[in-house]
């Protein structure tokens, strides 16, 4: 009876902290965005000189008290799971626990509560609070095409690296007599850098006419180089679009999201669903 009185209240907290179907779990989520909001706004206006000076007192009461909050809200969420470790490990998991850090790690190093800022990505759930789970469904399908891309895109970012370090020590070759912004080889790989990029800041510039010509190659071969990672993640995109499935709730064990809709069982830890 004690055993099945706790599932129960188990289930209750879990049903408002997890779901957004219920009147407790949508008023739940939406309090703890609009602290969320007011911790980061805390943090952003407590960087701010005039602020500091004149409220750092209330600021530092104010960080405190959402730290302590949000680490209560994160104890009670491994707590309403049967597999807790499993959510500590998850993307929702790691950034909950990265939003409460911060504020124990500035009782050693000062500064440390900058970091708090990083509240921000636990802005991501009111896509579920609200229901927009077809946004989710479009980051997690983007997710999938870039994950893929990774191999390529490490390849392609290896040879133009090889491009920029040979371009750049030819024109270390070319221009280190007549220009002194080409001081050393690895200056002249960050303007081969910032060339290839289009970015072009300026601050360097070669003046031979040789020096020009293999500069003007350069910024030809960058308009090409820019379309390669595009064109890979659009294969990719085009690739995963055929088994985009639709999704399932949270998973009541270990609270992962993001289940085929007709899965029966977790795809992370393999209990049964709802």
């Amino acid at each position: 009876m004690d055993s099945k009185k706790k599932n129960d209240w188990r289930q209750r907290l879990h049903d408002v902290i997890y779901e957004s179907n219920t009147v407790a779990g949508k008023l739940f989520d939406i309090i703890l965005l609009l602290l969320i909001i007011a911790s980061i706004l805390v943090v952003m206006l407590d960087s701010m000189e005039y602020y500091h000076e004149n409220y750092g007192g209330l600021f530092l009461v104010l960080e405190w008290f959402f730290t302590i909050t949000f680490t209560i809200e994160y104890i009670l969420r491994l707590i309403c799971i049967s597999r807790p470790v499993l959510y500590m490990r998850s993307f929702l998991g790691v950034i909950d626990l990265l939003a409460i850090i911060p504020g124990y790690l500035s009782i050693l190093l000062v500064g440390a509560q900058s970091l708090l800022v990083l509240r921000a990505l636990r802005l991501l759930r009111v896509f579920r609070i609200f229901k927009l789970t077809h946004f989710l469904s479009e980051m997690r399908f983007l997710g999938v095409a870039i994950r893929a891309s990774l191999k390529k895109i490490t390849i392609f970012l290896l040879v133009v690296l090889t491009l920029v370090i040979i371009m750049g020590s030819v024109m270390y070759l070319l221009e280190r007599e007549y220009n002194h912004d080409f001081r050393s080889i690895p200056d002249s790989i960050y303007w081969a850098i910032v060339t290839i990029s289009t970015v072009v800041y300026g601050d360097i510039s070669p003046v031979t006419p040789v020096g020009k010509f293999v500069a003007s190659l350069i910024m030809l071969t960058g308009y090409g180089i820019i379309a390669v990672p595009t064109g890979i993640i659009t294969t990719e995109m085009a690739l995963a679009i055929r088994y985009r499935k639709e999704t399932h709730e949270v998973c009541p064990h270990c609270g992962k999201e993001g289940h085929d809709a007709d899965a029966k069982f977790c795809k992370t830890c393999g209990g049964a669903l709802k």
